[in-house]
């Protein structure tokens, strides 16, 4: 199995460098995640693989969030196969996380499934796979980091494009309450 999760890591890490380090024309000419290449450089990115058709493994990162990563990203094997499904149970996940079911609500969970649309004007479709295995991935990071990182590009035009589509302005609404609660809690 390590030959498998060396291969997975390794095609994350070109899929990274291929769709998110690059300037994109979408994001101001900005990489679609411009965090990610120094975050993979300084290995701030952790990579777990779950063999296991339950969310054990998602919970014990979201519990116990792997500090001083940036990012912990969950390559699931046993994904849910109904991209929609898989989408709504990491919303619930994060309410969850919100409302401090986990204790430590400075998390944030998104996720890619295998099946998802990708839309093409957005991202370079011509990524080939290095391995055959199919799998889902889920992203777990501090939403204190996110939102942060979030306010440094603001102004710069990265999220011009992105807030016309109306899906993706509801989850940026979505996260920017779970992060007021956030800092409410820690306030109180």
């Amino acid at each position: 199995m390590r030959d498998l999760e060396q291969e997975i890591v390794s095609e994350i890490r070109a899929w990274s460098k291929h769709a998110l380090e690059k300037p994109n024309p979408f994001f101001n000419n900005l990489p679609a995640c411009p965090y990610a290449r120094a975050a993979w450089e300084k290995d701030m990115v952790g990579v777990s693989i779950n063999y296991v058709p339950h969310k054990q493994a998602l919970y014990t990162l979201v519990s116990a969030f792997p500090d001083p990563l940036d990012l912990c990203i969950l390559v699931d094997l046993k994904y849910e196969k109904d991209p929609d499904n898989f989408h709504y149970y990491l919303d619930r996940v994060n309410e969850a996380i919100a409302d401090g079911i986990f204790i430590d609500r400075d998390i944030w969970v998104m996720g890619f499934h295998p099946d998802d649309d990708v839309d093409e004007e957005v991202f370079d479709p011509n990524f080939e796979a290095t391995n055959d295995t199919i799998y889902a991935m889920t992203f777990i990071q501090r939403l204190s980091k996110l939102e942060e990182s979030a306010d440094t590009l603001r102004d710069t035009g990265y999220y011009d494009e992105y807030f016309k589509d109306p899906d993706t302005r509801n989850a940026w609404d979505t996260r920017q309450s779970f992060y007021r609660r956030l800092k409410n809690a820690g306030n109180a």
